[in-house]
């Protein structure tokens, strides 16, 4: 739909401009010498210095309603290519997924080893909520050094 609006709209610029080079092209043999060659300088010159248009745009905007859209538009792509395209998205996730996996399995390990040792200490493990334990722990590593 957008894509026959723009062609649309360049059609009638075309018509336009055309009309109007037949106008002023007219008027031209009435011109003087001088005159009529500085224009043609000034034409070649507007001509070299045209915009080449691409006839494939990056983006397109589509106005509606009341809001904007930026379209990308068809790009010739069918459905295989969109399945294909999506395939980066789909790894990433995966990506993001298998890294979540490792950390929460590395954490679990490193719980499970304090567990284990708490459990295994010669100490039972009221002692560690004990307030006079920090104050011992304190005082080992001083001693220790």
């Amino acid at each position: 739909m957008t894509d026959s609006l723009h062609r649309r709209t360049e059609n009638l610029q075309n018509q336009y401009g055309l009309k109007l080079a037949a106008r002023l092209s007219g008027a031209t043999a009435d011109l003087p010498y001088e005159v009529s060659e500085r224009l043609r300088a000034a034409r070649m010159q507007a001509l070299s210095k045209r915009k080449i248009t691409v006839t494939r745009t990056a983006a397109v905007s589509v106005n509606s309603g009341g809001a904007a859209a930026l379209t990308f538009g068809d790009e010739g792509l069918n459905w295989w290519s969109r399945l294909v395209s999506a395939v980066p998205l789909v790894v990433l996730a995966m990506g993001l997924v298998s890294i979540n996996v490792v950390q929460d399995q590395y954490r679990a390990d490193e719980v499970a080893e304090v567990d284990s040792a708490i459990l295994t200490d010669e100490l039972p493990p009221s002692a560690y909520a004990d307030p006079g334990f920090v104050n011992f722990l304190k005082a080992g590593q001083d001693q220790a050094r």
